[in-house]
């Protein structure tokens, strides 16, 4: 199949999970944070699990790339900031930095004990 298909039809499925998930879970408790460790632990355990190409495509770039937010995370930290929590705002992004870097390191780690 054709890459950029698979990336475009994991992304379809990673967007619709995400959505599911925000919808399960208010934003003030962290549903940013749960998908972008939720979604760096899968990355962290694809990479390091011997899936072939086309997989990785879906799963990896398109699924993970649009279930996981970036860009929420970014203007979550800067609302907080603007609206006098500078502190939160730094705690949002110390937290949700670490715990991705966490949670790819502990989903390499697993995969490869396993």
């Amino acid at each position: 199949m054709n890459p950029a298909l698979l990336v475009g039809l994991g992304g379809v499925v990673g967007a619709l999970a995400r959505h599911l998930l925000g919808e399960r879970v208010d934003a003030r408790q962290g549903d940013t944070l749960a998908v972008n460790v939720l979604g760096s632990f899968l990355l962290g355990a694809l990479v390091a699990a011997p899936v072939d190409a086309p997989l990785l495509q879906f799963l990896g770039t398109g699924f993970c790339g649009a279930f996981t937010t970036f860009s929420s995370f970014a203007f979550e930290t800067v609302r907080l900031a603007e609206t006098g929590e500078p502190g939160r705002a730094l705690g949002n992004a110390a937290v949700n930095l670490a715990g991705a870097l966490l949670a790819v390191g502990l989903g390499a780690l697993l995969v490869s004990v396993v």
